[in-house]
């Protein structure tokens, strides 16, 4: 019961032979606090937290570094609509830079965005997803020449969803035209590099960073740094592997003339229709890789002609000519 009792005893009085060690006290100045990098470094080695860093554009440069001969321009549109053929571009982005011909970036030499008044009020879900509204683009207009010195010498324009973009700068302006194209979205293969979506936000994200989206020049930007490897992807890039795939040819067949009841075996199989507007056969059609024409050619006379001799129409396309409307 004593010993119970002795918790509850009175502190020593002065003079008891008590040895009392004083805590050390802590020197302010020798404490430095730590910067931005570092507190990430220490939320990311914890393994409970994942740090997303802000994307930052890379400067541009008056005199670009010898070894990279080529020229590529990413370019990106808003647009009141998905119809090339009667909604506008609102806005465009486009960052030029050169590249050598084993897909190796080197520095980015132009930066161009500009915004552009509509003819009719921009609809509220585009104000929505793009943040530009009637009162930022009114009286605004885009500069064709300066975005022609950006154009003019690119030897490959880019584009996340070339098959959209492409249509809408070919409708806009004829600089456009005649350029060889590439998409980001169809000829690099995000998921053996370990995405789980072809979305730039998901790129993004998952390369280890963020960026204010829907934004044409931020979005060019942050394309640039996803294709060059951000996140760690580095050799071969998804920007080399983009370059290859864009040099090789496909094929477009066109399923001129095939009945009518055959529609939804075509659509199944990744056929889109043509209604001849634009100088097109008009039928279903659909791209493919040259080495599977054989097969999509067997597949046509079997299963939708049945007729071994039919000879559809068949068209060869470079990226001078893919993703066009």
């Amino acid at each position: 019961m004593a010993s119970q009792l002795d918790m509850f005893s009175s502190p020593p009085e002065p003079g008891d032979d008590v040895v009392v060690r004083p805590r050390p006290r802590l020197n302010l100045r020798e404490r430095r606090p730590l910067d931005d990098e570092s507190m990430a470094r220490i939320l990311e080695e914890s393994g409970s937290y994942r740090v997303l860093r802000r994307l930052v554009g890379r400067q541009i440069v008056d005199i670009p570094r010898p070894g990279f001969p080529r020229i590529g321009v990413i370019v990106d549109t808003e647009t009141t609509g998905l119809d090339h053929t009667k909604d506008e571009i609102i806005e465009i982005g486009a960052v030029g830079f050169t590249f050598d011909d084993e897909g190796h970036i080197g520095d980015v030499t132009g930066v161009y965005g500009g915004l552009q008044q509509p003819t009719l009020p921009i609809p509220p879900e585009i104000t929505r997803l793009t943040g530009i509204t009637d009162e930022m683009v009114a009286g605004q207009m885009i500069d064709v020449g300066s975005l022609r010195t950006l154009l003019d010498p690119a030897d490959l324009v880019i584009a996340h969803n070339a098959g959209f973009d492409r249509p809408f700068c070919e409708a806009f302006s004829s600089m456009f035209s005649g350029k060889a194209w590439a998409c980001s979205v169809k000829e690099v293969d995000w998921a053996t590099r370990g995405f789980e979506g072809t979305k730039l936000g998901y790129l993004i994200g998952q390369s280890g960073y963020f960026h204010e989206g829907h934004r044409a020049v931020d979005d060019c930007f942050a394309l640039l740094e996803v294709l060059a490897g951000a996140g760690g992807v580095t050799e071969p890039s998804a920007f080399a592997e983009l370059l290859k795939t864009s040099q090789r040819s496909r094929v477009r067949i066109f399923a001129e003339h095939s009945p009518f009841d055959m529609k939804e075996h075509l659509k199944a199989r990744g056929y889109r229709w043509s209604d001849g507007s634009d100088g097109r056969p008009k039928s279903w059609w659909i791209d493919i890789d040259e080495e599977q024409l054989a097969t999509e050619l067997a597949f046509l006379r079997s299963e939708i002609y049945r007729w071994e001799e039919a000879e559809p129409p068949v068209k060869r396309l470079t990226a001078f000519d893919r993703y066009k409307a």
